[in-house]
């Protein structure tokens, strides 16, 4: 181990030039100068054709040029500190630590599981922070030695770089085919960015891909041919898989949706292994293979939280359109088109406008037609949000029951709707729907009566269990806790509502997109329907608190990056730029990229500005009938985005501050020499 690299082969702040090849060469040459190679050009060639095939640039302004080469007499780590640094092709910028591995045609085992502890190693910030920091070039080969032996040993593969994070030595595998779903409870952003971080792994690794996203954008399914020809299914998601039945008989990884873009090498090696393996886990045939797949292998509480997450889903759709539409209503009609809409659509059209009676009842902008066509928003915005609890419910059922339990799902959260048992009632209808079909759908039945279960036995019995148990039972208890819980909300005022407020912005920031964010969400969301301005706003302001609270972490990290841009690398910059469009939008997700590179710093000072935001958006009594968009719908909160946009304004102001003290002041940031050398200048 003591002869694997030497102070003679570490090279600190030096320049080497401007070009990858440059780099390389030079280090070919040092390694040769040691005895190490006999022909530092044959070294240097057969490291640049490596080069040529993937560049060996990783994220945090790491390069890891590497190549097995007839010329190397023994397995070497040569290691440059560059000043100024050198592009070889990551993602985030440029690479100011390179280490050279250079081992020979026939390097045994041991030596290779030794280097690739250094390129995994080479991930973990506190070390790269070490390696920038050093004194020496002593300094440096101790600190290598330190974290090649306690680090666990992973195979060094033959023509593959440390591509990533997750598993910068992943093995290349061209022969197996992986398909993958991904799928979060908005398919707003988690969903993309799975499928991203798979194909980018996948491509990296040699592995045949495809992915499905079942995002809010819409699905465009997967080839039956290529389902068919797939060795493995990864789904990543949190909620259920759209037509599971298709990928039947598969080999099947299921994780949540998060660990698709923290984890993609790893994911795509499970599969690829559980592809090999004849007792790995396999996806059942038969309509209700999702329920049957999910009771056997996850608990009760797995399966109520998969559940809940996909009965919202698939609710939001119903929300986000209709309260866009009633939104738009009013900007259209005036605040009073509420009342007068049905009769306004009775009695007018588009060629027959309302008259001056109608015009007398209405504060409308925009004349007789904007009445019109305000009274016709409203009304479509209100029948799409009398779907919400239905649609809560259905899936609910469904994610227990596939498609069976969707009609006595559906009926149960109308029957819920009817006797004012509101989302709780969509909820526990949705449950007792889902599980009784479930259990119906378990019987042993005649070969004749098989093909009539699932349109005709199954929707039949369970709208009778779980729809007769609202009405005789459940509905009128569940009734009265929603009223109650609906008075206690109307009633919030002072402290107590900033106490709520607080609360929801804290959830919002703590995960950022995550389970606990969507229950923040979730919240709001479900009550969103029984909000109004003038009887019942409390709803209303809770959803303001919760998007307000979420654009808070994108924004504060947008505008940090821009007032103390040395304490961010490059890559940090530029998503900086991109925040600022993302968290104006209400996407949370938006600081993903910040708090998954120093998580100590940004969660917590997100956490404290998303809840101060959402405190004063209680005390201020901002609110918004729209559950998403940010600052966009505007028109959405009746006059108060004033005090929605400084409560906004000021918890990104406390965010951005407190992350760039703690960045400061807290641990010395990781900064990349060539930052340093800027700043210096």
């Amino acid at each position: 181990m003591s002869e694997l690299i030497t102070a003679e082969l570490v090279l600190l702040d030096a320049d080497l030039g401007s070009s990858t090849s440059g780099v390389i060469e030079q280090l070919a040459q040092l390694v040769a100068s040691q005895g190490r190679a006999t022909d530092a050009a044959a070294l240097a060639a057969d490291a640049k054709a490596r080069e040529a095939k993937t560049a060996t640039g990783v994220p945090g302004g790491i390069a890891i040029p590497h190549c097995r080469s007839a010329a190397v007499t023994e397995p070497t780590l040569a290691m440059v500190r560059l000043a100024p640094p050198v592009d070889f092709g990551a993602k985030d910028g440029e690479a100011d630590l390179v280490f050279f591995i250079a081992a020979p045609d026939g390097a045994d085992q041991a030596h290779l599981k030794l280097l690739s502890k250094l390129a995994r190693a080479l991930v973990k910030k506190p070390f790269t922070a070490s390696l920038r920091e050093a004194g020496s070039e002593a300094q440096i080969v101790e600190l290598i030695r330190a974290v090649v032996s306690d680090a666990p040993a992973v195979s060094l593969p033959d023509a593959a770089p440390a591509a990533s994070p997750a598993a910068p030595a992943a093995p290349a595998v061209a022969t197996k085919k992986i398909i993958a779903v991904t799928a979060c409870p908005t398919g707003i952003a988690h969903t993309y960015m799975a499928a991203d971080s798979l194909a980018q792994a996948a491509g990296e690794m040699g592995v045949d891909f495809a992915v499905e996203t079942q995002g809010s954008s819409g699905s465009t399914p997967l080839d039956p041919a290529v389902i068919e020809a797939a060795d493995a299914v990864i789904f990543a998601v949190d909620v259920d898989v759209r037509d599971r039945g298709r990928f039947a008989g598969k080999p099947v990884i299921q994780v949540p949706v998060k660990r698709g873009i923290d984890e993609p090498e790893k994911l795509i090696n499970d599969a690829i292994a559980a592809s090999q393996d004849p007792q790995a886990r396999r996806i059942p045939a038969g309509a209700a293979a999702s329920s049957e797949e999910s009771a056997g292998s996850e608990s009760f509480g797995a399966g109520l939280k998969r559940a809940l997450l996909t009965g919202v889903s698939y609710m939001i759709p119903f929300v986000a359109g209709g309260g866009l539409l009633i939104a738009l209503g009013f900007l259209l009609g005036g605040y009073s088109i509420s009342g007068v809409a049905d009769g306004v659509l009775g009695s007018s059209t588009l060629f027959n406008l309302p008259g001056a009676d109608v015009m007398s009842q209405l504060d409308a902008p925009f004349g007789p037609l904007g009445a019109y066509l305000g009274a016709v928003a409203f009304k479509i915005g209100s029948l799409s949000m009398s779907f919400l609890v239905p649609a809560l419910a259905g899936y609910i059922a469904y994610a227990y029951a596939d498609r069976p339990g969707i009609a006595p799902g559906f009926t149960a959260g109308a029957v819920a709707g009817f006797m004012g048992a509101g989302f709780i009632g969509g909820i526990i209808g949705g449950l007792i729907a889902g599980l009784a079909c479930r259990w119906i759908n378990s019987w042993s039945v005649p070969r004749f009566m098989r093909g009539l279960m699932p349109v005709v036995i199954v929707p039949l019995l369970g709208s009778i269990i779980a729809s007769g148990l609202m009405f005789l039972f459940l509905g009128g208890p569940i009734a009265k806790l929603t009223l109650a819980l609906n008075d206690w909300l109307s009633g919030m005022s002072g402290a107590a509502a900033a106490v709520l407020g607080l609360i929801l912005g804290l959830m919002m920031a703590v995960d950022l997109g995550g389970p606990v964010n969507k229950v923040a969400y979730s919240f709001a969301v479900a009550g969103l329907g029984t909000g109004s301005v003038a009887e019942n706003p409390a709803p209303l302001m809770i959803m303001a608190a919760v998007m307000a609270a979420g654009m808070v972490p994108p924004l504060a990290m947008a505008l940090a990056t821009a007032l103390s841009p040395k304490l961010f690398t490059a890559a940090e910059r530029e998503n900086g730029k991109a925040a600022w469009l993302l968290g104006a939008a209400f996407i949370s997700e938006g600081a993903i990229p910040f708090a998954a590179a120093d998580p100590l710093r940004v969660i917590p000072a997100s956490m404290v500005g998303a809840g101060v935001t959402g405190s004063l958006i209680m005390s201020f009594d901002a609110l918004s009938q729209a559950p998403h968009g940010g600052i966009f719908v505007f028109f959405a909160m009746d006059g108060t985005w004033p005090m929605f946009l400084l409560a906004t304004v000021i918890g990104m102001l406390v965010s951005a501050a407190l992350v760039i003290i703690l960045k400061k002041y807290v641990r010395k940031a990781p900064a990349r020499a060539a930052e340093q050398a800027k700043a210096a200048a």
